[in-house]
């Protein structure tokens, strides 16, 4: 199966997409939501170390969806290439939509995507309205099934 990351600065609209993509794909997928995950471990700790313990976290819950034939949707910030790296998703959505989220401290450290990083890029030209949200999500699945596009962009 598949490991979905869908990542970007606070507020730029991860779990918005990410709750859409569960819906699309239904009993297939199983979504972990970053805040949510955080809260269930009572784990609020940013720095570079409690950020990297963020990541095996969500990484091992995704491991624990494929080895059940589920798709796995992580919807976390993962602010810097290495972590990204590590992580190691099947499919990449960069939320590219905001310039700055509300946390000085992430906006310092996050590091955008290059190129060859991502399997779909969301800007803020094309994104905050409902019916862009649920395109998205289709066009995402098209992507992971392999379908031809319906997109001109990344």
């Amino acid at each position: 199966m598949t490991t979905i990351l869908v990542c970007g600065l606070p507020g730029s609209g991860k779990t918005t997409l990410s709750e859409e993509l569960l819906y699309v794909l239904g009993n297939a997928a199983d979504w972990y939501n970053a805040d949510k995950i955080r809260e269930q471990f009572n784990d609020w700790d940013f720095s570079d170390t409690g950020r990297k313990r963020q990541m095996e976290r969500m990484k091992s819950l995704c491991q624990n969806s494929i080895q059940r034939d589920r798709i796995a949707i992580a919807d976390f910030v993962c602010p810097t290439k290495e972590l990204r790296d590590e992580f190691n998703a099947d499919f990449v959505i960069w939320m590219d939509t905001i310039d700055e989220g509300r946390f000085e401290d992430t906006n310092k450290i996050f590091e955008s995507l290059d190129v060859t990083d991502y399997n779909a890029i969301i800007t803020e030209h094309e994104w905050w309205t409902e019916l862009y949200t649920k395109q998205w999500a289709q066009e995402i699945v098209r992507r992971l099934r392999g379908e031809e596009s319906t997109r001109n962009s990344a």
